[in-house]
């Protein structure tokens, strides 16, 4: 059994899927599928855990290839945030259900939730004069 720390997380053993071997700098393991590993990881924390700690937190958000800034956003929260929730462990409800949505979302290859959030974000940003040009296809917003 070989307890798999590389991924951030503490409680993590690997029954099978990996070699152990000799290099010039000590005992080394190579691990098969380690994208299949860190998905099937991932897939255990957003429909099994409870509540997510923030090491748990901080393996989704990299498994989503997002910075702490750009989840942040997403969050409609700042980087500090997010850094302290990974740090401390204290996911607030909102954010652990939003990351779980999040990531199943982008695992079967549909863009929905990120699409919901980013509008949701941006309500606050629309400019509040709307101005219109008729153009040849009809009316449009003026550029």
């Amino acid at each position: 059994m070989h307890h798999y720390t590389a991924c951030g997380l503490g409680n993590v053993y690997l029954k099978s899927g990996y070699r152990k071997h000799k290099t010039p700098y000590g005992d080394g393991v190579s691990i098969d599928d380690i994208e299949g590993l860190h998905r099937a990881i991932a897939l255990h924390l957003v429909g099994h855990r409870p509540r997510l700690a923030g090491t748990e937190l901080r393996f989704l958000r990299k498994e989503l290839e997002l910075t702490q800034a750009q989840l942040a956003s997403l969050l409609g929260n700042d980087a500090q945030s997010v850094a302290l929730w990974e740090k401390r462990g204290r996911v607030p409800k909102w954010a652990d259900l939003l990351i779980r949505a999040l990531y199943r979302e982008v695992v079967e290859g549909r863009a929905g939730i990120v699409e919901l959030v980013e509008r949701i974000n941006a309500l606050g940003t629309e400019p509040a004069r709307l101005t219109f040009s008729d153009t040849k296809k009809g009316w449009r917003l003026a550029a």
